[in-house]
């Protein structure tokens, strides 16, 4: 279609999933748009995922604006076919991208934002859109100890994100560390990909869901409970416990605590179960005490165990780390996360969007591509 000019485009900082479903939604209402993206291609992140990765919704509630997913790449997309979908997305909607850029500071100049990027670049755009990733920064919590094990010969450890595949872990003695989604995934792939011996170190128990259940995927409970009261989904999932949870409690993983809903409003999202319920109940997988510090060759168990495996794999989440891009702003929480996402701006900040940092129960990409068009009709209206 035929883009409108304008004096200063909408800048989105980020060429991942919800950027461009946001460039391409502001296209299609002639919003000239330019998507800054650091990396040299976009969907980076999706391209230094672990190679067995599929995307938890299905493929029909995946697609971004626009455009459909492939029938071909089957009802769980892998991360290779996600990356190719993005490059299709960007390409099919004719997007403005710059790659290669990265913007380490947006600050309200008058009416407009002025965007300092590398190079020595100053952009003016009449809005931002920050899409820069929920998963963004490896973060690793502050391990007395770590590192006297890094130093110590034939020990291993490294965050989450640079787990490619089991390969390398092949008859080796492996922790992995947090039983998230990520955690339990590597976990199994390492159980079913020829590591020695694989454990996980577990602090918070997780609710373990199945992927589907007689071919109604979880996401789709997801998207039925997002509009009911928090305490009400707590209860029915309370009582339809054993046929949607995992019980692995005689297997050393207690029953979680809680709500799973309220728990899921709060950050602490399902694992869906990929193989890793199955691995342990077969013994492949074994789940230890949370990690409280390293002595050595040695990691030092809360229930004060010592155990010495040869590669330690942290998956331990990530940090938004957004304090030095938007920090001076007062628009970041105390956790680090936007105050506002989708089509809300903060009060402080007229014209600032947020998108991709929330982590819904009813599918992360799913929500991305309400937040597009959502975000775009109220840019395309303030600009009538």
């Amino acid at each position: 279609m035929t883009v409108t000019p304008q004096l200063h485009p909408v800048y989105v900082i980020g060429g991942g999933p919800g950027g461009l479903a946001v460039a391409a939604a502001l296209r299609a209402r002639g919003v000239r748009a330019v998507v800054v993206e650091k990396a040299d291609a976009v969907g980076d992140s999706w391209r230094h995922h672990y190679d067995r990765l599929r995307l938890h919704a299905t493929r029909r509630l995946s697609a971004l604006p626009g455009l459909k997913m492939p029938r071909s790449f089957g009802r769980w997309v892998a991360r290779a076919d996600v990356v190719r979908y993005l490059e299709t997305y960007a390409e099919f909607h004719d997007l403005e991208v710059v790659t290669g850029v990265e913007v380490f500071r947006v600050e309200r100049d008058g009416e407009h934002w002025t965007l300092h990027a590398t190079g020595g670049r100053r952009l003016t755009g009449s809005a931002v859109v920050v899409a820069t990733g929920f998963n963004h920064t490896p973060r690793l919590p502050d391990w007395p100890g770590l590192g006297s094990y890094e130093r110590e010969p034939g020990r291993e450890f490294v965050h989450a994100s640079a787990y490619r595949n089991p390969k390398p872990y092949a008859d080796k003695d492996v922790l992995v560390v947090g039983v998230g989604n990520t955690g339990a995934e590597i976990a199994a792939d390492l159980a079913e990909g020829g590591a020695a011996r694989v454990r996980l170190a577990v602090r918070t128990p997780p609710f373990i869901v199945r992927r589907s259940t007689l071919g109604w995927p979880s996401q789709r409970n997801g998207v039925l409970v997002r509009r009911l009261p928090v305490g009400l989904v707590d209860r029915l999932t309370r009582l339809l416990g054993r046929f949607i949870t995992a019980d692995l409690s005689a297997y050393g993983i207690p029953r979680p605590e809680g709500g799973l809903y309220s728990r899921a409003r709060a950050g602490a999202i399902p694992v869906q179960d990929v193989g890793l319920v199955a691995a342990v109940r077969a013994g492949k997988v074994e789940p230890v005490a949370a990690v409280e510090s390293f002595d050595g060759g040695e990691v030092v168990l809360a229930d004060g165990s010592r155990i010495a495996p040869d590669a330690v794999i942290a998956a331990t989440g990530y940090r938004r780390a957004l304090e030095p891009l938007l920090g001076h702003l007062g628009v970041v929480d105390e956790r680090g996360r936007p105050a506002v996402t989708g089509a809300r701006c903060p009060r402080e900040a007229p014209g600032l969007y947020f998108t991709g940092f929330t982590n819904p129960i009813s599918g992360m990409f799913r929500e991305m591509a309400l937040d597009a068009e959502r975000i775009a009709r109220r840019i395309a209206k303030q600009r009538r």
